[in-house]
């Protein structure tokens, strides 16, 4: 996914944080890298340690197996894209950065032909949409905007603006990308908006 760049390090020992950060970066690359190569079924965890250089029981010091490291990066991605809105604290009225999710996943077609592939693809959209929603519920909750919502009917919202966020998503896709990310974030946040019965829509 090298999606890695766009995490960031937390916590207090940094020399050990970005050390344990550079081999599970080193992983979840060569796992990608694979993917597109051949069938997930075929990779095994060699393969992985061959391409990484990273030995067997370091490996199994962070993962259970290769799905645990595509589900871990996958997770620590949509965490990252769900709440960066927050993290750079965001004055917009966008709920989610729509346009820079969209230009990503143009960008990685590749890979994400892989995934479908992989059979990993449903698995991967359902922890999306719960880390989307988190992050939508939080920025509903910290933005003007979104104060006008009953807080009651923040998850409810969330939840179901993240499920239209990956149709969009799906729709776009099967269309062959032919509007713009950039178009895409104002379609999704004017239907948004809309959607939650809050006027002044974008």
């Amino acid at each position: 996914m090298s999606n890695n760049e766009q995490l960031h390090l937390v916590g207090s020992n940094q020399k050990t944080d970005a050390r344990v950060r550079r081999t599970r970066d080193a992983l979840g690359d060569a796992l990608v890298a694979l993917m597109q190569e051949k069938p997930f079924d075929a990779i095994t965890v060699q393969d992985v340690l061959d391409r990484a250089n990273v030995s067997r029981s370091t490996f199994y010091s962070h993962y259970s197996d290769k799905d645990d490291l595509l589900m871990s990066d996958s997770e620590e991605f949509f965490e990252a894209i769900s709440t960066a809105l927050s993290q750079h604290g965001d004055k917009s009225d966008r709920v989610f950065p729509v346009q820079e999710f969209f230009a990503h996943l143009a960008d990685v077609q590749p890979f994400f032909k892989a995934l479908v592939k992989s059979g990993k693809f449903q698995e991967n959209m359902e922890l999306a949409r719960g880390h989307f929603a988190r992050g939508i519920e939080r920025r509903l909750a910290e933005m003007p905007r979104g104060c006008s919502i009953p807080r009651h009917l923040l998850p409810a919202i969330a939840f179901t603006q993240a499920g239209a966020l990956l149709s969009l998503l799906t729709w776009w896709l099967d269309r062959g990308m032919r509007e713009s990310p950039a178009e895409m974030d104002q379609l999704f946040h004017r239907m948004f908006w809309q959607g939650v019965g809050v006027d002044n829509v974008l």
